[in-house]
């Protein structure tokens, strides 16, 4: 099992920035992979970010270049820093935690953090 708790959402004008957090009851080193997803009203969940177990990251075109995501590994937290926001980041940000068992991946979802972002 994984536990997510997820903080950092709010409401800020277009262009300003936002830092999520999202903390881990393992340790990362024991979860595959960790990211972000969102979704927008009347839209499916979509992945922000994510960064694996090595260190690689991964991000949607629509926010390269604005959104990075790290991790503290001793506070078996991550981060996704969102700069330069514009009104259609307007979602609820869950937090993704993907490990495996076997051969079997499971996933770990946070409650989901609201982000709106005003004209």
């Amino acid at each position: 099992q994984v536990q997510l708790v997820e903080s950092g959402g709010g409401l800020v004008q277009a262009g300003g920035s936002l830092r999520l957090s999202c903390a881990t009851s393992r340790s990362i080193f024991s979860i595959n992979t960790m990211g972000w997803y969102r979704q927008r009203p009347g839209n499916e969940r979509e992945l922000v970010a994510s960064v694996a177990r090595g260190g690689s990251t991964n991000y949607a075109d629509s926010v390269k270049g604005r959104f990075t995501i790290s991790r503290d590994n001793a506070k078996n937290t991550v981060f996704l820093q969102m700069n330069n926001l514009k009104p259609e980041d307007t979602a609820v940000y869950y937090c993704h935690a993907a490990t495996s068992v076997a051969a079997t991946l499971l996933n770990y979802w946070g409650q989901g953090t609201q982000v709106t972002v005003s004209s």
